[in-house]
């Protein structure tokens, strides 16, 4: 695990117990829904607060092939997991060239796909929007993107993704709406506005486009907080699920896991989530099989994001 952050030092240290002795949460995966992939952490673009470092020359996590896919979706069926979803993030999803066969090979299997895009230049090439075209057709209601839009106001977007992002995103929407395929928004909530005001500015924006999103609805527009280490964030005890009225089936990582491949590795690995790729800690194993022990909540994303936030990165 890195270091801690000033904010938190001394806590996230150990995974039984915290800062002050007392026995840390941990959350077992109950109820296998999502299976994570990620494609690679290089991207077209470089935001000003990834929380992957993706970028057009990181490399750390390479592109994942469809055999290695198709291994993992053979996994789910021999430990019988009740997954219903495959869902892609990265990186951006289509910079990996075999992205449209992965897609292809999921739907195949029988599941729903989520793939997190820009919807910029990589997937405006002609090859990939044949080739959504043609999925979509073949696996209807079976297909959705989901958009990264920080927000709806282009200068608040453009100040995270650079000049001209949502212009650019926009155009790819357009292309997306034009041709039927389902989408979605990932917004972030870091720009100090309301839960209501946010979603009403969505709404706003779907509406002068004619994006058939609904702004309401979390699943659909999911507004993510943001994910600051420097922030002092309290350890989660075996107690907090009482004193929070929460349950650990509620936190992603009893219902997901995520399989990335490290630059260098001869196989990939499964994540616990997706929200930790380079903290060694949170790498489970190989396998599924490997990968259905419990997770300690041993870091500020677990408190912070998951618990105290309430994301979740699936619908």
């Amino acid at each position: 695990m890195k270091d801690v952050v000033d904010a938190n030092i001394g806590k996230f240290q150990d995974p039984a117990l915290t800062a002050k002795g007392e026995p840390r949460a941990t959350v077992s995966l109950t109820n296998p829904q999502t299976l994570w992939f990620n494609t690679g952490t290089l991207c077209n673009i470089e935001c000003v607060n990834c929380y992957i470092a993706s970028s057009p020359t990181n490399d750390a996590l390479v592109y994942i092939t469809a055999d290695e896919v198709r291994d993992y979706l053979g996994q789910i069926t021999q430990r019988n997991w009740p997954v219903t979803e495959i869902a892609f993030t990265g990186g951006e999803p289509f910079m990996n060239p075999q992205m449209i066969e992965i897609t292809e090979a999921s739907l195949a299997a029988g599941y729903d796909v989520l793939i997190l895009t820009n919807a910029m230049r990589p997937m405006m090439r002609k090859s990939v929007q044949a080739g959504l075209v043609r999925l979509n057709e073949a696996y209807p209601g079976k297909l959705t993107l989901r958009i990264s839009v920080d927000h709806y106001r282009t200068d608040l977007h453009d100040a995270e993704r650079g000049a001209g992002a949502l212009e650019k995103t926009v155009t790819g929407m357009k292309w997306l709406r034009d041709n039927n395929i389902r989408m979605a928004v990932a917004g972030r909530s870091v720009f100090g506005a309301t839960d209501e005001d946010s979603r009403a500015g969505y709404g706003a924006f779907y509406a002068e486009h004619s994006f058939d999103i609904d702004p309401q609805d979390p699943g659909m527009t999911v507004l993510f907080p943001e994910m600051d280490e420097t922030v002092e964030v309290p350890e989660i005890t075996t107690a907090c699920w009482g004193i929070l009225d929460k349950s650990p089936d509620a936190v992603m990582c009893s219902s997901s896991r995520m399989v990335v491949k490290r630059k260098g590795a001869a196989t990939p690995a499964v994540l616990a989530c997706t929200l930790l790729p380079y903290t060694e800690e949170f790498e489970l194993g190989h396998s599924l099989e490997e990968a259905e022990k419990d997770v300690a909540l041993n870091h500020p994303h677990c408190a912070k994001f998951c618990v105290l936030g309430g994301a979740s990165c699936s619908a």
